[in-house]
Parts: C-alpha cells; structure tokens; sequence
C-alpha cells in the first residue's frame, strides 16, 4: 500500500471516530459513513474526516463516499451482518480493496474467508484497527503513560534510513530505535536498518510522520 492511503470507514462511533483521529493524525484520507444524524454532526464539528450520512451497505453510499479510489475499508459498527454486507459490496465495488469488519463473536476466524481482517469488539480498539487497516508494515504495539506510541515498523526498499546504521540517521527528538530487527538486543549505533526487517520504535505524536517517512519513505 502507499504511504498515504484513502479510507473508508464505515460507522462513527467510538471505535469508528477514534480510527479516523489516529489515520487522520498519520496523514491519511479519511471518510466516514454513518447513519445517525446526532452522531454526524458530533463528527462533523471535530473536523478530523470527511462525513456522509447514510447506511454504508448502500452501493450508491459507498460510492459517494469514494470507494472505487479507496484503499481500504474497514466497517467498524456494532452488528456484525452489517459490517459483513459492507465489505462484500465494497469488494464487488472495488475488488483490489483491503477489507476489515469488527465481529461480535468468537469464531470470527471463519469470516476471513469474506474479508481480509476480523477484530473481536474486546480487542477492537482504535489503535488495533487502525494496524488492521493499514497492513502490517506498521502496527502500534501498545498504549503507554501519556500520548507515546510503541510500535512495529518494517523498513521499506528505498526508504531514507534503508541500509544504514543509527548512527548514519538522524532521527528527530521524541523518537528512538528500541530494538535490533531480531528483537533479541537493544539497538545501538551499530545497528543496521535492514529494509524488509522490522524494529520497535518508541514515537512522540509531533515526530511520527517523519519516522515513518524515514523508515517507510
């Protein structure tokens, strides 16, 4: 996927709205479709992405939201059918687009027939979402004290840091390497930023575009 991706979501309560601040913070596009109008308009005074009121399992819907340019849609809404139908049509709509619907329960290993992620509503945090939107190139691990991210970045071919040390890159205040691309040792200025490899970082808010554009290009 590229570095900065269209998305979809369908459903704008917690979870929805929350992805949307964390993929908007990162510097994607975002759409949210939601058919409540007091939730909307909530939606719409934080200004973090664009809102269509609607039922997202309406082709005419998801098209207005823009899915035949999307590169993900991830239906985040409390019923399970719903979230299902979603991605089926969006997948009829835009069959290359990457697909995650939240499901209610346990045997939800049996959905990624349909689609390409399931979260469970006891894991379907935002932060969790969002790393099953966007793939696996970068995943925040964990919330700490505060607004720090921990996360799981692969170096991408071509990246700035690709193939060199730490101590060849600069990387900004608020960000630092955690651990070597086998996750045995802490990382330290001999350590190779091997593209394909994946490394822990610790990630204040202000830098995380520029690690990322670092790491990812």
């Amino acid at each position: 996927m590229p570095s900065a991706l269209n998305i979809v979501i369908a459903g704008g309560g917690r979870v929805g709205f929350q992805t949307a601040e964390i993929l908007a913070e990162r510097g994607h596009e975002v759409t949210i479709i939601e058919r409540d109008e007091r939730i909307v308009s909530e939606i719409a005074d934080e200004y973090v992405a664009t809102v269509i009121r609607g039922d997202a399992t309406n082709p005419d819907i998801i098209e207005q939201a823009g899915i035949d340019r999307a590169d993900a849609i991830a239906a985040l809404t409390g019923e399970t059918g719903l979230n299902l139908a979603v991605c089926l049509a969006a997948s009829e709509l835009a069959p290359e687009i990457r697909t995650v619907a939240r499901i209610d329960r346990a045997a939800g290993e049996a959905y990624t027939r349909f689609v390409d992620a399931v979260l469970f509503p006891e894991r379907a945090g935002a932060r969790v979402a969002a790393n099953e939107v966007l793939g696996s190139d970068v995943q925040t691990l964990a919330d700490v004290t505060g607004d720090l991210d921990i996360m799981l970045i692969r170096v991408a071919e071509g990246a700035p840091a690709a193939g060199k040390s730490l101590a060849e890159v600069r990387f900004p205040a608020g960000a630092l390497v955690v651990s070597d691309a086998d996750g045995h040792r802490i990382a330290g200025s001999d350590t190779s930023l091997t593209p394909g490899e994946r490394y822990v970082v610790a990630v204040e808010p202000d830098v995380a575009d520029e690690v990322l554009n670092l790491l990812q290009g």
